[in-house]
């Protein structure tokens, strides 16, 4: 089995994508003769043509507004936006037609739009080119969304999405594009949406994290378990459709969790994390859950490794869970 870094896994689902169904095309700003700025789409054009694979105008409505005009007339289109922070003027169409269409037409309708876009910071992109929009997303009803942390998921994952009937938006870590390597089938597989993975084993206490932030959260478990303390690493990887189980499962059996991601606290995913947990879990908890996450401002350029949560503020935010005493509060 080939071992493919994140980039060379998105390139070969997509060519797995356009070989075996006629109905998907792949298009976006650069992503044809030029192969996208990160070459996600490197040589997809010339081996299956500039009707399949295209370059766009600079204009992210118009790229959504048709890629939601093929989708309802039957094809499987999978456009490309090429920095999340850009993904904003698609906003009205993404949210208010691709996300509503089924409901809409009662079910006579879908959607079968995926959305690849890299998100994050880490490249020293400043604000307009470091942004985790997950949750803007996740709120709206009607879209799936997803984000890989290694090159096996980002393949699996992003067929999946192209074989699903309902809207999905892939938020791809650019900053582990190239450092993240794994072992990659050259064939055609699923990861299926909605489906967490346990990647380390532990009883101490649960971390909860996605995309690039994944790596983080395994550095930090295992620096801890030098100090004694077994972390369990959830790979959440599906925002929506979410594998609350698996995450219910953890939880209970550690009684401790630690949410991470890079976006802003306020209002990120790790707030509707915590407050699941907190419903459904409750009585199992030895601790509040704790988040450790991006600050309320805007992206830093000169400051952006003090901005994410690495693995050394992941570990302040296991002190925190394991030295907490409720008869002290």
């Amino acid at each position: 089995m080939p071992e493919m870094n994140m980039i060379q896994a998105v390139s070969s689902g997509l060519s797995c994508l356009l070989r075996e169904d006629d109905r998907v095309a792949v298009f976006g700003e650069d992503v044809g003769r030029f192969g996208g700025v990160f070459r996600a789409t490197d040589g997809l054009q010339a081996a299956f043509g500039e009707e399949r694979v295209f370059d766009t105008p600079l204009s992210e409505g118009g790229i959504i507004g048709t890629a939601v005009g093929m989708a309802l007339y039957g094809m499987r289109p999978v456009p490309e936006i090429q920095f999340a922070d850009f993904i904003f003027p698609a906003f009205d169409q993404i949210c208010n037609e691709a996300a509503k269409i089924r409901y809409r037409s009662g079910g006579q309708y879908s959607v079968p739009l995926t959305i690849r876009t890299p998100y994050g910071g880490g490249i020293r992109g400043g604000l307009y080119h470091s942004q985790s929009p997950e949750t803007l997303f996740v709120h709206t009803a009607g879209l799936k969304v997803a984000v890989p942390s290694n090159p096996h998921d980002a393949k699996g994952l992003l067929i999946a999405a192209v074989r699903d009937d309902d809207p999905v938006i892939l938020f791809e870590p650019k900053r582990i594009y190239r450092a993240s390597r794994g072992e990659v089938p050259e064939h055609s597989y699923e990861v299926p949406l909605g489906v967490a993975n346990v990647v380390r084993e532990g009883s101490d206490v649960t971390v909860l994290a996605w995309g690039a932030c994944l790596h983080d959260a395994l550095e930090a478990a295992r620096a801890a378990a030098s100090d004694g303390i077994d972390c369990e690493v959830v790979d959440v990887r599906s925002l929506v459709p979410l594998d609350l189980d698996t995450i219910l499962r953890s939880v209970k059996k550690t009684g401790r969790c630690v949410v991470v991601h890079e976006a802003p606290k306020t209002c990120g995913f790790g707030a509707e994390l915590s407050a699941l947990i907190h419903e459904n879990a409750l009585s199992w908890l030895a601790a509040p859950v704790a988040r450790v996450t991006g600050y309320d401002t805007p992206f830093p350029y000169a400051l952006e490794w003090h901005y994410m949560p690495g693995p050394a503020r992941i570990r302040a935010g296991l002190s925190r869970v394991l030295g907490y005493d409720f008869a002290a509060e």
